[in-house]
């Protein structure tokens, strides 16, 4: 199965996230949501695997410039919808590899993440 890493091209913690694997000679796609967006179906599986409190990056200037009225009261599904119409808003990166989902890039995650 193949690993697919999603995010957003020009954003530095893909960047470092890219560049670990490519150092780890790990193959995978990259699939740009900014440029070719997300579907529903990805989302909720995040949101159900993870949570939405962890798929949803409420520390992006995308998120903060949200009006207070789209800001509050969130439920997984205010934060799908707003992740479907921004979908800067979901955090980055979101990593799929052989069924297993990691979101966000630390170096030692990716690498206890790969071993097993």
């Amino acid at each position: 199965m193949m690993t697919t890493i999603y995010g957003i091209k020009n954003c530095d913690t893909m960047k470092k996230a890219r560049t670990w694997l490519d150092a780890q000679s790990v193959a995978y796609d990259f699939h740009d949501y900014k440029a070719s967006g997300i579907d529903r179906a990805h989302l909720e599986q995040w949101c159900d695997s993870k949570g939405w409190e962890v798929v949803l990056n409420r520390a992006g200037t995308t998120f903060k410039a949200l009006p207070d009225e789209q800001k509050s009261d969130l439920s997984r599904d205010k934060a799908i919808e707003l992740m479907l119409a921004q979908p800067s808003m979901i955090k980055r990166p979101v990593l799929e590899h052989q069924g297993r989902l990691i979101i966000g890039f630390k170096p030692e995650l990716y690498a206890d993440f790969f071993k097993g």
